[in-house]
């Protein structure tokens, strides 16, 4: 069973010693079709609809704060209100979200890399250094760490539940969670 979630922030717990937690917020969703356990669902991203989604709300009979479209798979049988009591008795869940897009980085940032030295009389500076071999085989390796487009990627994390409470849709969560507070992502059940 999957649910789409929004992450509100990290905490931790009041017991000695403290357990640092993520808190994530279960999003108010309908069940618009089931087809053999996997739903297509709507969910509120608090984002303006456009006609596309206008047309698939009439379809539906979704009201307004309902503007956004996912598949995932679910315990409903038949249209209408998700079902999350799985997660009161889930003990380990797979998070899904995606990470911190940081844009186009340099190999400091993003790999790591050392630098030249900060001394007089070189060019080095913050640069890759070198990244070919010599006459063969006379190209690059697939894979090279180089500069490129860091974050922005689909990150998986196991965590334990700690608590959730079903009448404001809180679940807390053991340890952290990728992404920005406010992102959205899904929340498998594990175990």
């Amino acid at each position: 069973m999957e649910f789409i979630v929004e992450k509100i922030g990290m905490s931790r717990t009041i017991s000695v010693p403290s357990t640092p937690v993520t808190l994530l917020k279960v999003l108010d969703t309908k069940v618009c079709a089931v087809t053999d356990g996997v739903a297509f669902v709507s969910y509120s991203s608090g984002k303006k609809m456009n006609k596309t989604i206008e047309g698939q709300q009439k379809k539906f009979n979704l009201s307004k704060e309902f503007n956004r479209f996912a598949t995932i798979t679910v315990a409903n049988t038949e249209a209408g209100d998700l079902d999350v009591t799985g997660l009161s008795e889930a003990k380990l869940l797979k998070t899904t979200f995606k990470t911190k897009g940081r844009g186009f980085s340099g190999v400091v940032k993003r790999w790591n890399f050392a630098g030249g030295r900060a001394s007089h009389g070189h060019r080095m500076g913050r640069r890759t250094g070198s990244i070919g071999m010599c006459e063969w085989p006379g190209r690059v390796m697939p894979g090279k760490k180089m500069p490129g487009q860091y974050g922005n990627t689909t990150n998986s994390v196991r965590n334990d539940v700690i608590s959730f409470d079903a009448e404001t849709g809180i679940l807390v969560v053991k340890g952290a969670v990728s992404g920005p507070n406010g992102g959205l992502g899904k929340v498998r059940i594990a175990k």
